[in-house]
C-alpha cells in the first residue's frame, strides 16, 4: 500500500470519528428547543418520517393543528448525539413545549389519548385543532 493510499485511509477514518463522537453543544440545542412553542427531533422530516415512533408523533402533532419546528436527526449525527445527551434520554423522536422535554413518541400517545396534550398546548397558547372541532360541534347542538 502507497503512502498517499494510507494517507488517504487515515484521513477518512478521522473524519468518521470525528463525526461519529462529535455533538452539538446544549447551547445550539437550547437555541433551537427555544425557537418555537413546539419543537420535534425526529428522523426524517414531517413530510416524509423515517421511522414509525417519528410518523406517529407526526400524526399526533397534525391532528392537534399544532405548528412546530421540526428536526432531522438522521441528517446530522453530531445532533442525534447531542439531543440524546442534552435530554439524557436515549431515543428519537424527541419532544419539547416552551422549550421543556415532554418525551417520545409513547409519552405523546398517552397524552393524546388522556387529554393531557390538549391541556399542555394550552398552556403555552396554542388551541388544539381537535378542542376546536369538539367546540364548533357542540355549538351545533
Amino acid at each position: 500500500m502507497s503512502i498517499l493510499s494510507r494517507s488517504n485511509n487515515f484521513l477518512k477514518t478521522t473524519v468518521n470519528f470525528i463525526r461519529l463522537y462529535s455533538t452539538k453543544s446544549s447551547e445550539d440545542i437550547k437555541k433551537m428547543v427555544d425557537n418555537k412553542k413546539v419543537v420535534v427531533f425526529m428522523k426524517g422530516i414531517p413530510e416524509q418520517p423515517r421511522c414509525g415512533f417519528s410518523n406517529a408523533v407526526v400524526q399526533i402533532l397534525r391532528m392537534h393543528g399544532v405548528e412546530y419546528d421540526a428536526h432531522d436527526v438522521l441528517a446530522d449525527e453530531s445532533l442525534r448525539q447531542g439531543i440524546k445527551e442534552f435530554s439524557n434520554w436515549p431515543t428519537i423522536p424527541q419532544v419539547y413545549i416552551n422549550g421543556e422535554f415532554v418525551g417520545g413518541c409513547d409519552i405523546m400517545l398517552q397524552m393524546h389519548r388522556s387529554g393531557d396534550l390538549i391541556e399542555e398546548l394550552e398552556k403555552v397558547g396554542i388551541k388544539s385543532a381537535l378542542l376546536l372541532a369538539k367546540e364548533k360541534e357542540d355549538g351545533k347542538k
